[in-house]
């Protein structure tokens, strides 16, 4: 008991992180999987639920699109690429990293893939060039990389999953979308007893000079839910961003669409879940009462 008398609950005992924890690479054992694949089914049945089509994208996305889309320019500090092997350049190529557990950059080929910082992205490259009906949602979940200055067991990763829930059409219903599923994250939390904080976040999606970077400043574009300082989940509006660029269109007005997303970080919910109720089977046993009660 605290000196107040109020119960605190049990956190997780420290540990030292593993080699491959330190570099971003996280297993999860049997609980910690059964513990992701029930959140994410919750969360793709809230989808489902609301109308959006599952769908699943490819795990690397052509560089040349993501360019076209801004993301080198907006997120160059968290980009990673895939490149082959040029086996032209050595008569072994698999010997050249055993020294520095590295491949020298001479011993590759231009890299000409991406991997995705967020699912989203291959939503809207996919519906490029096609009109879409005014209120079209979509589900995925796929794997995310971003490079980070630090990585943290499941907090922090360079490989994680994100389900995302994702509105096309037109601009109401983008909004309501968003309004939708705070009420719902929000609810959900409440029933989880996961005390989360809704803050104003900006993703730039606009040059910084232009008048659409002022609107983004006065009105966000993104809203994160914080278990203590980490971001476990968000709701985004890019207006006619990908609409624009990706040349996707409202049926019967030829209009750009906009789109808005709500994104959830799996393994980070998992850390934020154990770390609340203090274990794996508590964590799944609160998630179970979450679901029958929202």
């Amino acid at each position: 008991m605290t000196p107040t008398g109020t119960l605190t609950r049990p956190q997780p005992a420290p540990r030292t992180e593993t080699p491959r924890e330190s570099s971003g690479l996280t297993a999860l054992g049997p609980e910690g999987t059964a513990l992701l694949r029930l959140l994410d089914d919750t969360f793709e049945g809230w989808g489902t639920a609301a109308g959006a089509h599952a769908m699943t994208m490819p795990p690397l996305l052509p560089a040349a699109d993501l360019a076209r889309l801004d993301y080198y320019t907006n997120f160059p500090h968290q980009a990673v690429v895939a490149a082959n092997l040029d086996l032209s350049r050595a008569a072994d190529p698999t010997t050249l990293c055993c020294d520095t557990g590295c491949f020298p950059g001479e011993a590759l080929q231009p890299a000409s893939l991406g991997l995705p910082s967020a699912s989203c992205y291959g939503v809207y490259l996919d519906h490029q060039g096609r009109a879409v009906a005014a209120e079209t949602l979509v589900t995925v979940v796929g794997w995310c990389f971003r490079k980070e200055e630090r990585y943290e067991g499941l907090r922090r990763q360079l490989g994680f999953r994100m389900r995302e829930i994702v509105a096309l059409g037109s601009r109401e219903h983008a909004d309501r979308h968003l309004a939708d599923f705070t009420e719902k994250i929000t609810a959900f939390a409440e029933a989880l007893d996961l005390p989360l904080r809704r803050e104003a976040a900006c993703d730039p999606f606009y040059d910084k000079g232009s008048s659409k970077a002022v609107l983004q400043r006065l009105v966000p574009v993104k809203h994160e839910f914080l278990y203590e300082d980490l971001a476990i989940a968000s709701v985004n509006t890019h207006r006619n961003f990908f609409g624009d660029r990706c040349g996707i269109t409202v049926d019967g007005t030829g209009e750009p669409a906009a789109t808005s997303c709500v994104a959830f970080g799996l393994e980070r919910w998992l850390s934020a879940l154990t770390r609340r109720h203090g274990d794996w089977e508590a964590a799944r046993r609160a998630v179970l009462r979450a679901r029958s009660a929202v």
